[in-house]
């Protein structure tokens, strides 16, 4: 299927999925959140995709925010409405079977500073910038902002970073937790193509199941979650790939998983 406002490549184990509107620096709206709820439910059905990258368009921008171009002239229903197709969306990605990997290559403001928290793992080139800057515009974060920002670097910066509207950069995102590893642009996507294949090398229920118990289990408290954890760590059990990988170890050779 082709897409107005995305790229959907897949190379093997892993998939390369682009926010394509560079003229709007890749900006949300609504047409682009409905295309990308379409894709994410074409990944999670595809077997053969270990690994997801999400980058976006040119060097400018990984995603700008949410298109306010579109937003000015909402009413509080239509508001909500856009609210809840953003906050779906990004459900959706944050419980993708696949692990997720951003490749964030320059802005990342509003939405999609919030679109990158929803992913797994966050890389950033050395000019991404980073915020969640709705105050400025009398809005408030409409997209999870809100909540998954205190739950990445805690209640007290994400406070300052949501009441004053501030920008910061790759290496302050760094610091504070928000990214994982900052490389030169040049190097992004490279790197970003290094740890997907790494994860898809690794055998995939495990992968997805460890998955699962980060996305569950951190909104559980600690004696649920860690039952969770029992019974996902008892599924691996009835796989092929945890035989395979236990005896390999034993045997002192590498592994090869089959997915199975």
């Amino acid at each position: 299927m082709e897409y107005t406002n995305l790229l959907l490549e897949k190379s093997g184990a892993i998939a390369v999925l682009t926010i394509n509107r560079p003229k709007a620096l890749n900006a949300l709206n609504s047409d682009t959140l409905a295309e990308l709820s379409i894709v994410l439910d074409e990944l999670g059905r595809d077997s053969n995709v270990k690994v997801v990258i999400i980058t976006g368009s040119g060097e400018k921008a990984f995603i700008a925010g949410a298109d306010i171009s579109q937003m000015k002239d909402f009413n509080s229903l239509e508001g909500r409405r856009f609210g809840q197709l953003g906050q779906a969306t990004f459900r959706k990605l944050e419980l993708l079977p696949q692990p997720v990997i951003a490749a964030i290559n320059g802005f990342a403001l509003g939405g999609g500073c919030e679109l990158a928290m929803s992913c797994d793992i966050r890389l950033a080139s050395e000019n991404a910038k980073f915020g969640q800057p709705e105050v400025t515009l009398g809005l408030t974060a409409g997209f999870g902002g809100t909540q998954r920002l205190p739950r990445i670097v805690g209640t007290g910066l994400a406070s300052e970073l949501l009441f004053t509207g501030d920008i910061i950069d790759a290496q302050e995102a760094y610091r504070i937790g928000l990214v994982n590893r900052v490389y030169a642009i040049d190097n992004l996507m490279e790197e970003a193509h290094k740890l997907a294949k790494k994860i898809a090398g690794r055998a995939p229920a495990a992968v997805q199941l460890s998955k699962s118990a980060i996305q569950r289990g951190i909104n559980m408290d600690l004696d649920s979650a860690q039952a969770y954890e029992s019974e996902v760590f008892g599924l691996t059990f009835s796989t092929q790939d945890q035989t395979e990988g236990c005896t390999a170890f034993v045997e002192k050779r590498k592994p090869v998983f089959e997915g199975r």
